[in-house]
């Protein structure tokens, strides 16, 4: 059963009972959409539908759907393997997302999630496609996982929808909304689990070598104090290009440059928003990061300095003593012990 997008006829087709797939996923590629957010959540999907990683459609399906071929972020030219089918054949219809969340919306999509949502098909937006999702009118009353890196972008074209970050995804019933990035597969691997049982996630995860299904209220790992209070756009810039250049931070004044002031006046801009200088927050950011690394990673100390933008351990201990009143090692055994 196909989906006519310039009519919007659909045949609702009842499955047949003999179909054992549990889990039924139709994807939407949008142009430039990110690869490492489909690729999680499908691969966690393939490899739970089989044994072996033989991917036969068995305990899981999917189709992925679109009207024409799309390329993906990286540039890899990726063709559907089905034109736009009835939502009603899905479990979930997955919208995939990336770099084009502020191009106009491409025109079949609104139609296509109308006929979604009319048929009680729950809705994924996977990284960016949220912003479709929102764009079509079909996220009122629900709040939205976004990336913290478009968060901003989010919250100006859609005012009136709560946007969060502190979370890896949201599952709401009627809609799911993804960060995207890594937190795909655990998103999937929620799914499986729920539709397919635990088992059929713990093979998922020991073909794809995780520890586990990390729980969706995992906080994204990003490293900048709240901002969401901070209206001058050239702060919030520079705040999130400071998120992006942690272990090889610019200069102050290069980082001026690139928001298009002076440094005195980026400096007196901080101040007024966040009553401390870039440096002093530049560093806090980065000293942040090496305190995540600690209690996330079995790093080196040295290893996780100079990853935070340090000269060496011995300068990332000092900066790192005087925030926390402990040193690195302190830092780590005290959160190991806990």
């Amino acid at each position: 059963m196909l989906y006519d997008t310039a009519t919007g006829n659909r045949q609702i087709v009842d499955r047949d009972p003999k179909d054992c797939r549990k889990l039924r996923i139709g994807f939407v590629l949008l142009e430039k959409f990110t690869l490492n957010a489909f690729s999680g959540f499908i691969e966690a999907v393939r490899l739970a539908a089989d044994q072996g990683g033989r991917s036969r459609q068995i305990h899981c399906g999917w189709e992925i759907m679109g009207p024409q071929a799309v390329t993906a972020s990286c540039g890899l030219r990726v063709t559907p393997t089905s034109p736009l089918a009835d939502p009603a054949a899905f479990d979930y219809i997955a919208l995939c997302g990336g770099n084009s969340y502020l191009a106009p919306q491409p025109d079949f999509v609104d139609g296509y999630l109308e006929a979604a949502h009319a048929a009680r098909v729950p809705l994924i937006g996977l990284c960016t496609g949220t912003f479709n999702i929102a764009a079509a009118g079909l996220m009122e009353g629900y709040v939205a996982c976004v990336h913290w890196n478009v968060v901003d972008a989010f919250h100006e074209r859609f005012p009136a929808i709560k946007a969060v970050t502190d979370r890896i995804f949201i599952d709401a019933g009627q809609r799911v909304t993804c960060a995207g990035s890594s937190g795909a597969s655990d998103l999937a691997l929620h799914l499986i689990a729920r539709h397919c049982g635990h088992e059929r996630a713990k093979q998922s995860i020991r073909h794809m070598m995780l520890q586990d299904i990390r729980p969706s209220t995992l906080p994204q790992a990003h490293f900048y104090s709240e901002i969401a209070s901070v209206k001058d756009v050239r702060v919030r810039r520079a705040v999130h290009f400071m998120e992006q250049a942690l272990n090889d931070p610019p200069s102050i004044a290069a980082l001026a440059e690139r928001m298009g002031t002076s440094q005195r006046q980026l400096e007196r801009l901080f101040l007024a928003a966040l009553r401390e200088t870039p440096a002093s927050y530049f560093r806090k950011m980065r000293l942040r990061y090496g305190a995540w690394m600690l209690t996330h990673t079995l790093d080196r100390i040295a290893h996780i300095a100079v990853d935070s933008g340090f000269a060496d351990a011995a300068h990332f201990s000092r900066e790192f003593k005087a925030l926390y009143g402990l040193t690195p090692r302190q830092y780590r055994n005290a959160h190991l012990s806990a």
